[in-house]
């Protein structure tokens, strides 16, 4: 037995050694532990063997989060949760790590105690109140085993609390406006607390047990003195049973969250959904507290269900896609507006995305588009909020080209528009996309509303697909780091499929006249397209038209090339590829299953080979699992097209 206390406070050096835990599905690089939107976005950079008290939790970018715990078990006090020095506290011991889809779960041994850490992002794709709230649990039980850059900015040298709000801006992708963390736990006559500089507030609880009930009222730089903010558990005698969870919440709020241009370039405030429901932070956070019994039991019961899909294809693909669902919507965020008498216009939804990490562009089209599966398959009518945005800008006829933007703003939290058009141009890239996912929103949903709204739109820009996808001109595509092309098979294909996809929408609309001239259109291109995009031999499409040496069997590449340990090349110029391009490529080819597992065991061997300590990067090398740069980023969204091709939507 032990008499056990816990402490968790917010306040740097990654430390590495060989596994050795258990870990379930496998042991990741990096771990997500609150990862709700663009700005809680926390990680243990673990890598192939650093424990959850061996690093500090980063925030996405690898700028360190100073969030550490102590338990003090018969006296003596033990680290359980970051890496901080400080003398008198032992080091307790990681016995295993499983990750689900929503949820991190440590298990640690302090001595004669163990301790269970549970790290909860929930997961609420059909509750658009409870998906919109930006917080995330931490929730602590024990059992005998006997019979750089902080929370608040992203520059050390600003006061703690931000005084100097800046609306819409960043610093190293840290926003530099409210509240940037919300630290709380439910009140208890055991209940300690206190504020003040990290050794002083953890030598407190190290020698003393409790916290001094004190506040810091000195206002400075993160860096100076290191401000913590702590709060202190006394759980009485532990025995064989677990104790009830402590819970600790974490959160970052500001308001307002996005500045969207409308009419006029008149620039809209936007504020996150669940204000809609709540007059003040201190009412949504005594809710979510109160809501973690009931809100681990739905998670568990998302968990389940993704799990049970995804294990119907394999083990490896279930392993792949309960990594990726928490990065995918924390990158998400649900936004509404005000009416004229200052009430919530419930009506107006529309949600944003970050690029994070490649561009930091605001609803960029060719990240929604790999990373679309996930809003079909866990609530299809999501799919129309990212959408929204786009059309209703182009609408007012602010953009001055004649094809589908690329995107909403260049930069987070700015949704600006590009009224001068110098967007970065994928012109045949983003109209096949915009089509092809209005048109599947339209089938999944049972909801004509965006095509009926937005026809005119759509068919300019099938317009321009048809004059310009048989024959691409020298274009960039949705990857384009690959660099611009001239007549780039994938885009002409794309090209015939959004053509394809107004059709349909044209029939669905009862435009029988735009549907046969469309679908007339596609069956004229197509043959031309295959004759101009076959190899010699007529076994292969090439890469771009006329191009034999994008092929096998030339002297350009060797056939070993295609024979890579990490999956297949994303193209012949070179030998990287992207996981969310692989995955999309297996729910192709769904009934061979011998090709479809040979894509989905390629990314799980990258995801799990322990050789790198990031958040999972979509785009890396064929080689040897080299990351390319991206990180953290919505696309992998993407790793579910095959329960999503499967099974559509999770009721």
């Amino acid at each position: 037995m032990g008499l056990t206390k816990f402490i968790s406070l917010t306040t740097l050096a990654l430390t590495t050694s060989a596994v050795s835990w258990n870990a379930a599905p496998f042991n990741l690089a990096s771990v997500p532990l609150a990862v709700r939107s663009p700005y809680l976005s926390v990680w243990l950079p673990q890598s192939a063997g650093t424990a959850l008290n061996g690093a500090w939790p980063q925030f996405w970018t690898g700028s360190t989060l100073g969030w550490a715990g102590y338990i003090r078990v018969d006296g003596a006090t033990y680290t359980f949760l970051g890496d901080p020095v400080v003398a008198g506290a032992e080091t307790a011991i990681q016995k295993s790590l499983e990750f689900t889809s929503t949820q991190s779960i440590f298990v640690m041994t302090a001595g004669p105690v163990d301790i269970n850490v549970n790290f909860l992002s929930p997961v609420e794709p059909t509750d658009l109140l409870k998906q919109s709230t930006p917080f995330s649990y931490l929730a602590l039980s024990a059992v005998s085993n006997d019979g750089n850059a902080e929370w608040v900015s992203g520059d050390d040298s600003l006061t703690v609390m931000l005084e100097n709000q800046e609306l819409y801006t960043e610093y190293r992708d840290h926003i530099q406006q409210g509240a940037a963390a919300y630290y709380s736990t439910p009140n208890s006559f055991s209940l300690t607390y206190q504020t003040g500089q990290d050794t002083v507030v953890r030598a407190q609880f190290i020698n003393n047990g409790v916290l001094a009930n004190t506040e810091d009222t000195n206002s400075r730089a993160v860096s100076d003195n290191w401000p913590v903010f702590a709060f202190a558990h006394d759980l009485g005698t532990v025995s064989t049973t677990a104790t009830v969870p402590v819970i600790y919440t974490v959160g970052h709020v500001r308001d307002p969250t996005i500045q969207y241009i409308v009419a006029n370039d008149v620039y809209q405030p936007r504020s996150v959904y669940f204000w809609s429901a709540y007059s003040s932070v201190t009412d949504l956070i005594s809710d979510f507290v109160g809501d973690y019994s009931t809100a681990l039991g739905r998670a568990k019961a998302f968990d389940q269900k993704v799990q049970s899909d995804a294990s119907a294809i394999s083990s490896n693909y279930a392993a792949v896609v309960a990594l990726s669902v928490r990065q995918a919507f924390g990158a998400l965020e649900l936004t509404l507006s005000k009416n004229s008498d200052g009430s919530w216009n419930t009506d107006d939804i529309l949600m944003f995305l970050k690029e994070i990490s490649s561009d930091g562009n605001v609803n960029t089209v060719n990240v929604i588009m790999p990373a679309w599966p996930i809003l079909l398959y866990t609530n299809p009518t999501l799919g129309k909020c990212p959408l929204l945005g786009l059309l209703e800008y182009q609408t007012t006829g602010q953009y001055p080209n004649a094809w589908a933007i690329h995107d909403l703003g260049s930069s987070y939290p700015n949704a600006a528009g590009h009224n001068a058009g110098n967007d970065e141009a994928m012109p045949l890239e983003e109209c096949g996309n915009v089509l092809i996912m209005a048109l599947s929103y339209t089938q999944k949903s049972d909801d004509i509303s965006l095509i009926t709204q937005y026809t005119d739109l759509l068919n300019q820009w099938t317009g321009y697909i048809v004059a310009e996808a048989l024959i691409p001109a020298n274009q960039i595509s949705t990857d384009d780091f690959a660099e611009a092309l001239a007549n780039q098979t994938n885009l002409a294909i794309k090209g015939v499929i959004g053509i394809q996809a107004m059709s349909v929408i044209s029939g669905i609309l009862g435009d029988t006249d735009d549907q046969h001239n469309y679908s007339s259109i596609v069956q004229h291109y197509v043959p031309q397209i295959l004759y101009y995009a076959t190899s010699s031999d007529g076994l292969h499409p090439t890469l771009n038209y006329g191009n034999e040496s994008s092929l096998l069997g030339t002297d350009v590449f060797p056939e070993s090339i295609y024979d890579m340990p990490y999956g297949v090349l994303l193209d012949t110029r070179h030998t990287y590829t992207k996981s969310d391009w692989e995955l999309w490529t297996a729910a192709t080819v769904m009934t061979n299953t011998t090709t479809r597992d040979m894509f989905i065991d390629s990314v799980y061997k990258y995801t799990a080979d322990g050789e790198s300590n990031q958040p999972l990067g979509d785009w890396y090398e064929t080689l040897d699992g080299t990351v390319h740069g991206f990180r953290a980023r919505p696309v992998v969204g993407g790793h579910l097209a095959l329960v999503s091709a499967a099974n559509n939507a999770l009721h």
